[in-house]
């Protein structure tokens, strides 16, 4: 019986780069950043919405784009990523499908994941918010990276119950919980969050993500430390890692 064709996707960006946050931080990823998203955070630098056109690397690491037309057909996706692993042999770790928030395209990846896990592991960046989404695409994500969206810094209310739904679920992945905050972050988020993800793990990494203002990191040292110390007395496994790629200027 003939496979059914995949559907195609209007993708932003294609790209290899180093992971620059949380515990993979240095790693070698294919980027798949998909548009669109269902929250709109204060603190957010990256365009979602749908192209004409997606950006795709030329040759990994040159941080040189073409634009493709949208959409784009997974079996062309496939060709590049794999034409990337055979330039530099053993040099990619995983496929990162980020966003905007990836998850609102459930279909897509659905059809998707089964074949781009052939290539790669793959590698989920979300923000934690859709956990009926997750859930029937769990099996295939070798690693997820999951914000809880803290109200000082996104300006939206924190939804304390979903997030607590999706990490159920996350941690049935390698998984870890990103923190983004900022010189307004009380300390009562830091605890409530801490609270949150030590219930469902107590080895669970919370990373402290320390916002990023002009390229900069937006808050001093010392209350990025007095924070870690609040958090450390809940969880056993807390890190302070900035957006790394963006002091690189990588893509």
């Amino acid at each position: 019986m003939p496979m059914l064709p995949t559907p195609k996707a209007d993708l932003l960006e294609v790209f290899s780069s180093i992971q620059g946050e949380g515990i993979l931080v240095g790693c070698r990823q294919a980027f798949l950043r998909l548009p669109g998203c269902n929250l709109k955070c204060d603190y957010c630098d990256t365009q979602f919405a749908n192209a004409s056109n997606c950006k795709i690397e030329t040759m990994p690491g040159s941080g040189k784009l073409d634009l493709v037309p949208n959409p784009i057909e997974l079996e062309q996706i496939i060709a590049i990523i794999n034409g990337w692993k055979a330039a530099m042999p053993g040099a990619h770790h995983s496929i990162s499908i980020t966003g905007g928030e990836p998850l609102i395209h459930g279909d897509l990846l659905a059809a998707w994941l089964p074949e781009l896990t052939k290539v790669l592991p793959l590698y989920l960046e979300t923000n934690g918010t859709l956990p009926d989404e997750l859930l029937p695409l769990i099996d295939f994500f070798d690693w997820i990276s999951m914000d809880i969206k803290l109200h000082s810094q996104t300006g939206i209310r924190t939804d304390w119950d979903t997030h607590r739904q999706f990490l159920q679920i996350a941690k049935q992945a390698d998984c870890y919980v990103k923190l983004v905050v900022g010189e307004q972050t009380p300390d009562i988020e830091l605890q409530l969050a801490a609270d949150l993800v030590v219930t469902q793990g107590e080895d669970i990494p919370i990373i402290l993500q320390p916002v990023t203002i002009d390229d900069q990191v937006g808050i001093s040292t010392r209350s990025l430390l007095r924070m870690q110390a609040i958090v450390a007395e809940v969880s056993n496994n807390v890190r302070i890692i900035p957006q790394t790629h963006r002091y690189l200027g990588v893509l």
